[in-house]
């Protein structure tokens, strides 16, 4: 029987290892920690790199197929993608399969750059995109260089509509209400053979979305969502209103009447610096504490 359990376990642990999955790259707001500017908790992070965190983007990882797709192309990019071999042992392609991009804010599209003949000269990335988002790529410079020199190639992403990865992956963006200077913004639905997952790392406010967000989260097994700022006045002498976004509290209170089960699937992400998500115990420990989880970089889901 002691064979039999550990042939069983052996064999458990395997079926884990093949699990497509995602893994957290970065959690931080569009500027990243520590953050420019920044005079005060920033600076722990300016001396000691271990507290430093890159830009929102998550990798999505089929073992199976030795395949990963790499979610927003942050100001981090390059760093993200070497820290992203590092924790695979370098088992994949350089570069993703793909790239799928959430609206033309700094933080998430920028990376792209990186793509071009100044800097590793791709051949035609594929960078997934709602409309809009797609058409300021194709006719603004000098994202518009890397589609005529073939160095991406822009793939139709039209909202609500599933894209089949392989067998075992689907991907599906949406809107939510953001500030669409340049494009709409998206939301994605991820599904694997095991797990599925929602990544909203921006959105003005939950109650503008025309969708519950609770009855979204109860539909899949983890939830990345906004957690730019804790709690209102967090940024001195300047109007939240021109910067909305779900605060910490307000999620947390939209939540507190459901199941820890329901709350438990919600992982905040995409911190501002000023979020002491980052690095005040006593704030993380609330969060935590209420049921709710924490995305965490190089953690995997």
């Amino acid at each position: 029987m002691r064979l039999a359990a550990w042939l069983g376990m052996l064999a458990f642990v395997g079926h884990l290892k093949g699990q497509p999955h995602i893994m957290v790259l970065g959690t931080a707001q569009d500027a990243g920690f520590p953050h420019i500017g920044c005079k005060n908790e920033c600076q722990l992070a300016f001396k000691n790199p271990e507290l430093k965190r890159f830009v929102v983007s998550l990798a999505l990882v089929d073992p199976d197929t030795k395949k990963w797709w790499l979610f927003e192309a942050t100001p981090d990019m390059d760093d993200q993608i070497q820290y992203f071999h590092q924790q695979t042992n370098w088992e994949y392609e350089y570069l993703p399969e793909g790239i799928f991009l959430t609206h033309a804010h700094i933080g998430h599209y920028v990376g792209l750059m990186s793509l071009g003949r100044e800097a590793i000269h791709a051949s035609n990335v594929k960078v997934y995109s709602l409309p809009k988002m797609r058409e300021y790529l194709r006719t603004n410079g000098p994202w518009s260089q890397l589609v005529t020199l073939n160095n991406i190639e822009l793939v139709d992403c039209a909202a609500d509509r599933k894209i089949s990865l392989g067998e075992s992956i689907d991907v599906t963006a949406f809107t939510v209400p953001h500030r669409d200077e340049y494009s709409e913004t998206a939301g994605y639905k991820i599904e694997t053979s095991e797990k599925s997952y929602l990544f909203i790392p921006d959105i003005n406010k939950w109650e503008l979305w025309e969708r519950s967000v609770i009855e979204e989260v109860k539909k899949v097994d983890v939830a990345f969502l906004d957690g730019s700022f804790f709690e209102d006045g967090e940024i001195p002498n300047r109007s939240m209103e021109d910067i909305p976004h779900p605060f910490v509290v307000e999620t947390m209170a939209l939540f507190s009447n459901e199941a820890d089960k329901v709350k438990s699937k919600v992982h905040l992400i995409h911190f501002n610096h000023t979020n002491p998500i980052l690095f005040n115990e006593k704030k993380r420990g609330e969060v935590i504490n209420k049921g709710f989880s924490l995305a965490e970089q190089g953690s995997k889901y």
